[in-house]
């Protein structure tokens, strides 16, 4: 009896093998080579696209009263402002990679100015989502949403799989499922800031606020930890802002306007990175196993609906191409998604799961990995099947 459960992806990625992944050649050469760059004054045009949603948006908090009846009203402005200012952070993802501008100053100024609003500290991050990608769905030394390993053997793994295994058996599966939820959605993020927590074992305790000791080294090599201070600047000086903004207009005020919505902002961050990359049917690899572009082709398209993808400039529905191409600008990346599709057809994987099912399912049963010798790869478990 199988111990995992299958998703809408139906144990497709299970059954790809080296020879069904394409070479970097193979996947530019179906893409049109002006995909391949990005336009300054369109980036600009999505980016006054986000601004004056959250013009709007920041008006409507303006008219909230501040009274404890208007709490629930608060609330759903929050998912509101939060979800709208998601568009941000794709805009300032792009910056990270190169994507929005060919005048890189402008680029970076962008890219660290929103970042720097939302409390990412930006070259920081820009450093380790670049380890991310080169080493996606690596074992040993992936960072970002590395398993927990069963019995494993190398010096690199995330042992303890088999204590997680039996820790959520002694709960129950609701119970564990929605603890999961909490800890990724609530405190993944800041607990990835600040301890590199899903972070690979190789990296050690990381924090991206301070590149040297007590904290690892390791992502911070030579120029990136003078980097990483520079970037604490940018949030140094936005947490100032807003202690200013405190003592003019409260705390309440701001808790509404500016932490509500911002704590929605981490969430999604969460829920599409999580989502981008696990999945009960999709493995992770060993070194032996890993290419960059088997890794690339283990991320998950996902089907966020035509309003979130206006918001979030189709972040969540052209991320296989964004793996393998990162330089590529959303607008061109959604275009070029059909065409991957089409010409990669078992190697391409989009789940049809709606996002909340898709959420449950990888709460629940996305436990630990267990390497398996019949399929060369580390398949998730849990104990309910």
């Amino acid at each position: 009896m199988r111990n995992f459960y299958l998703s809408g992806l139906k144990g497709q990625a299970l059954e790809i093998n080296k020879t069904d992944i394409p070479s970097k050649k193979e996947f530019q050469d179906v893409i049109p080579k002006n995909y391949f760059k990005c336009k300054t004054s369109t980036s600009l045009g999505y980016l006054l696209q986000s601004v004056l949603i959250q013009i709007i948006v920041f008006l409507i908090g303006l008219s909230i009263p501040l009274t404890s009846e208007m709490i629930p009203i608060w609330i759903l402005y929050a998912f509101l402002s939060g979800t709208t200012a998601m568009g941000f952070w794709v805009i300032a993802h792009e910056c990270g990679h190169g994507a929005f501008s060919r005048n890189k100053i402008l680029e970076t100024m962008i890219g660290y100015l929103l970042h720097s609003l939302l409390l990412v500290p930006y070259f920081s991050w820009q450093r380790s989502h670049a380890v991310h990608h080169r080493y996606t769905n690596n074992v040993t030394t992936g960072e970002t949403h590395v398993p927990l390993v069963i019995y494993g053997n190398g010096l690199t793994e995330k042992k303890g799989g088999e204590k997680e295994i039996a820790f959520s058996s002694s709960i129950g599966k609701i119970n564990y499922g929605v603890l999961q939820l909490v800890l990724h959605l609530i405190f993944g993020w800041p607990a990835y800031l600040l301890s590199g927590s899903t972070g690979g074992l190789k990296y050690g305790k990381s924090n991206h606020f301070w590149p040297t000791k007590p904290f690892s080294k390791a992502l911070w090599p030579s120029k990136w930890a003078k980097k990483v201070w520079i970037s604490d600047i940018g949030v140094i000086l936005t947490i100032i802002g807003l202690i200013l903004l405190v003592s003019r207009y409260g705390i309440f005020q701001i808790i509404g306007m500016y932490i509500g919505p911002l704590i929605v902002v981490n969430c999604w961050l969460v829920i599409y990175t999580w989502l981008h990359h696990t999945d009960s049917d999709v493995p992770h690899l060993s070194n032996t196993e890993f290419s960059f572009m088997r890794g690339a082709f283990l991320s998950i398209d996902r089907p966020y609906g035509r309003v979130l993808n206006f918001l979030h400039h189709n972040i969540g529905s052209s991320h296989v191409v964004h793996h393998v191409c990162p330089t590529i600008p959303h607008y061109y990346a959604i275009k070029a998604t059909p065409l991957i599709k089409k010409s990669f057809k078992k190697a391409y994987l989009f789940n049809p799961d709606p996002i909340h099912k898709a959420l449950w399912n990888i709460a629940c049963n996305c436990v630990a990995v267990k390497y398996d010798i019949n399929k060369a790869k580390y398949v998730w478990q849990s104990h309910y099947y």
